[in-house]
This record gives C-alpha cells, structure tokens and sequence, in this order.
C-alpha cells in the first residue's frame, strides 16, 4: 500500500474504485512536431511509436460495447497517426462523441493543411494546450515560435465555428510553468479571455487548468533544480478529499499505443496496468469488468487531488 491508498482508504473506508465508464481515452502515438518541457509522455519528432489500425479496430470493438462513452483521442500529436482520419470517422459512425487533444501548431505541418476543416465539418470537440495567455511563458514551455503558430491556429478555428458554436466546442488547457499548483480555474479562465479578446479577437469555449504531474520532462527539470521532493510534498500536503468522487480514473479506461490497458495516461506511462486479475491488453479485456474494479493508484496520484483537483477536464471543485 502507498501513501495515496492510505488517506483514500481513511477518508472512504474502502479501495478507490471505478464508476461506469463515461470517456474512453485512447492514446495514438508519441510522434509529436513538439517537444514541450512538461511533457509526461515525453512526446517529440523523433518518437515512432503509432498505434496500427489493427489495435484500432480492437478500440472501436471497446467501444461499440460503451455505446454512452465519449472517444479522447490524445498522443503525441494524434493527428500524425497515419490512420488518425480513418478512426475519427469509423467511431463517428458508431455514434460516439469524439474528442481530440491537439497542440494547435500541428495544422501546420506537411498533410495537416486541411484539418481544422476535416475536424469541423465532422463536428470534433477539440482540446487545445495554450500553457498561458502570454508568448515568452509559453514559447519557455513548449519551443520557440509556439505561440504565435498557436495563436494562429485558434483565429483559423474561430472562423470555422469552434469557440463560437455551441456545437463546436474549443477548450483550452492552461499547466503550471513551475512547481505550483494551477490558480482558481474561474479567474484564470476570464483573464485568458479577455486578453486574447482584446489582442486577437480569439474565443473559446471553457478553461481547463490541469496540475503538472511528476514524471517525464517535468520531472527532470524539477530535480535539475533541486525542487522533485519539494513538490511531491506540496501535491501532498494539499491533499482535497472532496476531489475524490470526480477523479478521472474513476470515470474512464485508458488505452496506449500499443493496446495496453490503464486506469489513467499517467499510470500508463508509469508502466502501472489495470489491477491484479485484469488484462493488460485492450484484446484480452471484457468490458463488463471495467465498471467496479479497484483503481492502481501511486504517490503520483496526489497531483489530481492537490488544491481544487485535476483531470483531463480541467478542476475537480471550485
């Protein structure tokens, strides 16, 4: 038993356990045209790995038995997945909701030219990382040149619809520069707003502030300068019990590049599979037994209950 399972186990009485699955988050490669500093997966160009269509199709099998489950694809760019289109449309013909993390600079890669269009004439949410409202703190993060193809990108998706139709929904994703927890969402969310109103006549649909969890680059730059443990302590230390019922890992299965299974992307980086007596793999698992199954938590695992929480969407409480 962790330190994690233990002030879960105090506050509940029992094992963190998992609800019906309401998202499906599917990871398709770690090919990515950037390579930002707070990158868990530790995503660049020279990363290979892509999910195949075979481990696709397995993927569309999970999730014609979840017929209410929303499709996250994330990476990695997802984009750069050679089959990325085929499998948006194919779960778009399932009926699924489908969701997509993009960094925004993709579009302009070579192939990517037409994908704003591909994505709005599908009626794709999009998730979109902007780390801050202001270029030197995000060009710091993410590379040189970031922001303003960023920028970009979003002026490109308001004139298709995202950010302005209800239909469309553009989110954006602020992460911490440093080692501190994310400001109050709400707050931070107007002055994201207004700023990029007011500079670039940008809109968008919700902010979602995430907590830099550590592992991959973040973590590297954390013990580069001496702060790895001094954060580790704060995620813990600002432990929030009425974070629990809204933890991602509860709500959802996570599916690598290569089909293996987690209950989060950060366990799966991790190597941390489903509990004792479940699959590994995607083709092995009986979707009946994903509702109920005892969560695989670690230390890391504080950093989605530190301070207001964490998840792929954004805060857990106000």
């Amino acid at each position: 038993m962790n330190n994690f399972d233990q002030v879960v186990r105090d506050e509940l009485g029992a094992d963190l356990e998992s609800a019906a699955v309401q998202t499906i988050q599917v990871n398709l490669g770690l090919l990515c045209n950037l390579s930002c500093r707070h990158c868990h997966v530790e995503a660049s160009p020279q990363r290979t790995e892509n999910m195949t269509w075979e481990t696709m199709q397995s993927v569309l099998r999970l999730a014609k038995a979840l017929p209410g489950a929303r499709v996250d694809l994330t990476g990695g760019a997802p984009e750069l997945n050679p089959n990325f289109r085929a499998l948006v449309d194919a779960l778009l013909g399932q009926g699924h909701q489908v969701q997509v993390r993009t960094n925004l600079t993709v579009f302009f890669e070579a192939g990517q030219g037409d994908t704003p269009e591909f994505l709005a004439d599908r009626g794709v949410h999009l998730v979109a990382s902007l780390p801050c409202y202001l270029d030197d703190n995000v060009d710091k993060q993410r590379g040189s040149g970031v922001y303003k193809r960023s920028v970009a990108a979003l002026r490109r998706l308001n004139t298709l619809g995202y950010g302005r139709q209800k239909t469309l929904p553009l989110n954006l994703v602020y992460n911490p520069g440093g080692a501190f927890l994310p400001p109050d969402q709400s707050t931070l969310e107007d002055a994201y707003r207004r700023e990029l109103k007011e500079r670039f006549d940008v809109e968008f649909s919700r902010l979602l502030t995430i907590t830099n969890m550590p592992m991959g680059r973040f973590l590297n730059d954390l013990k580069r300068d001496g702060q790895a443990e001094v954060y580790k302590h704060l995620l813990a230390d600002s432990f929030n019990q009425s974070t629990i019922d809204g933890l991602m890992c509860r709500h959802q299965i996570c599916i690598a590049w290569d089909g293996t299974l987690a209950d989060c992307d950060f366990n799966s980086v991790l190597g941390l599979t489903l509990a004792d007596g479940l699959p590994r793999h995607i083709d092995e698992l009986d979707p009946s037994a994903l509702e109920g199954r005892v969560i695989v938590t670690g230390e890391h695992c504080f950093g989605c209950t530190a301070g207001c929480g964490s998840s792929c969407g954004g805060a857990l409480v106000a």
